[in-house]
């Protein structure tokens, strides 16, 4: 099942399949190691739900939920 990182769940793991969006916002979550074949698991939620931290390759990451809508990630 495919779901955006963005509707994830806290606590919630996924491989990621796919990274879209316009060249820039692509580029930069390319720059920061979200490319297909990773594996995620969402640590935390603001409580507007804006940012998010997902592990991502050993470290912690903090993406918008725009930026994490792009990321298409198999659960």
């Amino acid at each position: 099942m495919t779901k955006l990182l963005s509707d994830f769940a806290v606590g919630q793991r996924g491989r990621i399949t796919k990274v879209n969006g316009d060249g820039a916002i692509r580029r930069r979550l390319f720059d920061m190691g979200v490319t297909p074949g990773a594996d995620v698991m969402l640590r935390k939620k603001a409580p507007l739900g804006d940012p998010l931290e997902v592990n991502l390759r050993g470290y912690e990451l903090t993406l918008r939920k725009v930026e994490a809508a792009c990321v298409e990630v198999e659960v």
